[in-house]
This record gives C-alpha cells, sequence and structure tokens, in this order.
C-alpha cells in the first residue's frame, strides 16, 4: 500500500525515533510498503518518520541512481549500489574526505541544496530478519545512508545549510509546511 508522506513542519520529523524490538506489529507489511511508497514518490530512501512512524527503521535503494545515471563522468566506489533494510541503525563513524551533493528530501519537496557529507559511514543495524550487522558503505550509499539515518535522529538535510540560506528557503518551506505546493506523490500536512 502507498502511504503518504510527511510534510516538513510536522513534529515527527524532528523526534528521535526509539528502537524496536523483532515482534513490533506488522513489522513486514510496513517495510512491505515503505518500499512501495518509496518507489512510487521517486525516492531512493525513506524513513519510517516520513510516513508517521516514529521508530528506527529505514529503507534505501542506492541500485536506482546507478541504473538511471547517463552521464559516467563521475565514477562512485559503491557502484552498481544496494539495496537494503536497516533497523535500530547506529553510526559508529563516519570517514574519508567530505563531499558535496545536490540532495532533495520527499518530505521536503522541490528544494535541492548543496550538502557536505562524510564519504564513509560505518554502522551497526539490523536487516528485515533482525539479524545484526555491522559494515562500512562509502559513496552515494553512504550519502543515501547518513540522509535516511538523520531522519530518525530528527534531523533534516536543510539543517546543514547556513543560516542565511535557511532564510531565503524559509517561504518555500513555510508553503509546504502548509499544504502550498504541488506533488505527484501522496503527501500529508501534520503537526
Amino acid at each position: 500500500m502507498i502511504l503518504p508522506i510527511v510534510a516538513y513542519g510536522a513534529a515527527i520529523l524532528r523526534k528521535i525515533s526509539p528502537p524496536i524490538e523483532a515482534d513490533y506489529p506488522g513489522l513486514a507489511l510496513l517495510i512491505e510498503d515503505m518500499w512501495e511508497t518509496m518507489y512510487e514518490s521517486n525516492g531512493v530512501g525513506l524513513a519510517a518518520p516520513q510516513i508517521n512512524k516514529n521508530i528506527r527503521l529505514f529503507v534505501m535503494d542506492s541500485e536506482q541512481i546507478f541504473a538511471s545515471r547517463e552521464e559516467e563522468d563521475e565514477v562512485y566506489p559503491d557502484a552498481p549500489g544496494i539495496k537494503k533494510v536497516f533497523i535500530n541503525a547506529k553510526v559508529l563513524e563516519t570517514g574519508g574526505k567530505e563531499w558535496v551533493y545536490n540532495e532533495g528530501c520527499l518530505s521536503i519537496p522541490k528544494i535541492r541544496e548543496d550538502i557536505t557529507r562524510a564519504e564513509t559511514v560505518t554502522l551497526s543495524y539490523m536487516d528485515e530478519n533482525f539479524k545484526s550487522y555491522t559494515e562500512t558503505f562509502n559513496g552515494m550509499t553512504a550519502r543515501i545512508i547518513l540522509h535516511e539515518y538523520d531522519h530518525i535522529d530528527g534531523k533534516l538535510f536543510i539543517d546543514y545549510l547556513k543560516p542565511l540560506r535557511r532564510k531565503i528557503l524559509q517561504g518555500k518551506l513555510n508553503d509546504i509546511s502548509k499544504g502550498n505546493t504541488r506533488v505527484d506523490y501522496k503527501m500529508i500536512q501534520i503537526k
């Protein structure tokens, strides 16, 4: 089932999400719905707070980025990407060279900004079967993971912008929170 995406301005997007247990009600269906919602919205990642669930869960698929790339002028070390579920993730370390990429967010539509993030991220997490992992990811995959991880920690990509840039975007952000921005996917405004 395609779920509505929570728009910027909702309090849930600013909460630190608690971990979940393996017996979380309807988890398998929720994950399936998150994949369907993410793909229908043309996203490459989706965190539970974005569908109004305050839990430490996100899905991501960096394979899509590499499959849709036309220009080959940039080479990413993580090609061809991965598709994964992350439950109860905890960042252990970031490293490598910081790099800039133009990011967007399904909860903040029609705004894209250059964001600096670390090249690598090491995290512990569980998959959909609650098997534990500690892995290091790099390149575009690391960037998507860090973006989605921010969601379960109550952060948004616009938090990395300089205050003046945030002030310039405030009108657009207000429009999003009031539902005055048209998108081609289901979106809800909640407080």
